[in-house]
């Protein structure tokens, strides 16, 4: 019985030593197989690496191409220039010595995060690995959530950068270019010469004095399809500016419409002979031309002082440019009405001055409390006027001196004087009522005041007939019995002249029309 325990427990530790021993074995074995290699191409991968054939990238572990800015991979290597040049200031020094040199660690910049850079010349590649101090640069860990909102946030602010259509860049002290949006580099790819490849640092596009402001004058920038003007704006931040420069084509074309529609209209007010003066809403004189100082005798130095509507009245007054009232407190109550009834478009006057000229003043409101005044000089028109009227009552006196009755006729058969023998003769006065009288409703006054006869409706067509007219008389014979003789004679310019002349009774003498030679009854 004893002999078979001591077999059992010789067969339980062999197999133990055995057991112990293959695991020794394996142990050993595992420890000699090389460790293995994260690979680039390993999507787990987060390291940030960058492999490049010259300028083309070929590769990028994902969290080196959350890094990269978007663009077509022919260009990959300017735009990591871009994005790291700013940490990096030798980086592509560095990178065109790498053939030479094999390989290169760069250190950031101080102020900027702490980053090392290795670029390794591998077989005619270049691999970067970006570091964080001395490890290899990692997302940081935490929240997942978290570190996905700030992702989506960093993306988010990447394309508004890479979309906006502000022209955005970011300088140094020494007006180096550390940083520029899409707006900016795609006018500075298209300002290049021909053949010519953007690359680090970038050009400047718009110059900037030495003091800068807040915000400068307008900058234009002469591009091939035209020029472009912008508004710029700086933003200091730290030892950097952060520099804005917004469209402002649509801005210069109104500006510049309007300066040329103002040159216009200055031409214009300064050649008309009519004098313009414009109050604003609290009464100042804001623009005026040459005219208005001609006609008011006041001094262009008086009016570019810009005076208030009751100072340029008053020096007016001085100037006797204005009608005088009797008394001062009727004058100011005067200018009162003219100030409210200018606001209202209602106010137009004529002044008689008493230096003899007689001036027209209307004046009108203007957008925003606004008054416009215009003086024009009507001397001559007046004057014209008054010698017309003294020449039409000389006329009407002369004919009113004559013993015949007399009708002048228009050539659209209007009358345009009688006399007062006319008057007396046909008992009317048709200068009462001129509009309505014409030759047809005069015609029908004479045949009601006389016996029937054929000699109006000659009288009607001869007064209305165009061209050449011959002269000829008539009688008829009026229903009180008086006989009367009627001439026709042509004027210049159309008019009728028709005189009527009653006739001595002659007894035995018989009664007739004329043409027609028709017996007339009593």
């Amino acid at each position: 019985m004893a002999g078979e325990w001591s077999t059992v427990l010789g067969m339980v530790l062999a197999a133990t030593l055995i057991a112990l021993s293959s695991l020794m074995l394996l142990s050993s074995w595992q420890s000699r197989r090389p460790a293995r290699i994260p690979s680039l191409f390993d999507p787990s991968s987060s390291r940030v690496v960058f492999l490049f054939d010259g300028e083309r990238l070929l590769d990028a572990s994902p969290s080196a191409r959350v890094l990269l800015p978007e663009g077509e991979d022919g260009s990959a290597l300017a735009r990591l220039l871009a994005r790291f040049g700013p940490d990096f200031p030798d980086l592509a020094d560095r990178l065109a010595d790498l053939p030479r040199i094999g390989q290169a660690q760069l250190q950031s910049q101080p102020g900027a995060a702490p980053m090392i850079l290795r670029a390794e010349h591998l077989a005619g590649l270049v691999r970067l690995t970006m570091m964080e101090g001395q490890s290899e640069l990692r997302p940081e860990e935490g929240d997942a959530a978290t570190a996905a909102a700030l992702q989506q946030e960093v993306v988010t602010q990447r394309t508004v950068l890479s979309r906006a259509p502000v022209l955005m860049w970011k300088e140094t002290s020494d007006g180096s270019i550390v940083w520029a949006n899409h707006a900016y580099l795609i006018r500075a790819v298209e300002l290049l010469p021909e053949g010519e490849d953007l690359s680090w640092p970038l050009p400047r596009l718009f110059e900037l004095p030495e003091a800068q402001k807040a915000r400068l004058p307008r900058s234009k920038l002469q591009m091939p399809s035209g020029p472009e003007w912008f508004d710029l704006v700086l933003m200091p931040s730290g030892e950097e500016t952060l520099c804005y420069a917004v469209a402002a084509d649509k801005a210069v074309q109104a500006e510049t419409a309007l300066r040329e529609f103002m040159q216009t209209l200055t031409k214009t007010f300064a050649d008309l002979p009519i004098g313009l003066a414009i109050f604003d809403r609290s009464r100042a004189l804001q623009m005026f031309n040459p005219a208005l100082a001609d006609l008011t005798t006041l001094a262009p130095e008086f009016l570019i002082g810009r005076p208030s509507l009751n100072a340029f009245l008053d020096a007016m007054r001085a100037k006797a440019m204005i009608p005088e009232p009797k008394d001062y407190r009727s004058w100011r109550k005067q200018l009162a009405r003219l100030e409210e009834e200018a606001s209202m478009g209602i106010f137009e006057e004529t002044w008689s001055l008493p230096g003899g000229q007689t001036y027209r003043v209307i004046g009108r409101p203007h957008p925003n409390g606004a008054l416009a005044f215009m003086f024009e000089d009507i001397s001559n028109e007046m004057s014209r006027t008054r010698r017309y009227r003294a020449d039409l009552e000389l006329g009407q006196s002369v004919i009113d001196s004559v013993e015949e009755a007399v009708a002048v006729f228009s050539q659209g058969g209007q009358l345009v004087m009688s006399n007062h023998a006319y008057a007396q003769l046909w008992q009317h006065d048709p200068q009462v009522l001129l509009s309505e009288a014409n030759i047809a409703t005069l015609c029908t006054w004479w045949r009601d005041h006389a016996a029937p006869t054929l000699l109006w409706d000659d009288a009607t067509d001869y007064v209305t007939s165009p061209g050449d007219r011959a002269p000829w008389d008539g009688e008829v014979r009026l229903l009180d019995g008086r006989l009367v003789s009627c001439r026709f004679r042509p004027l210049t310019g159309g008019a009728t002249l028709i005189t009527f002349h009653p006739l001595a009774p002659s007894v035995g003498m018989p009664l007739m029309e004329h043409r027609s030679a028709d017996l007339l009854s009593a």
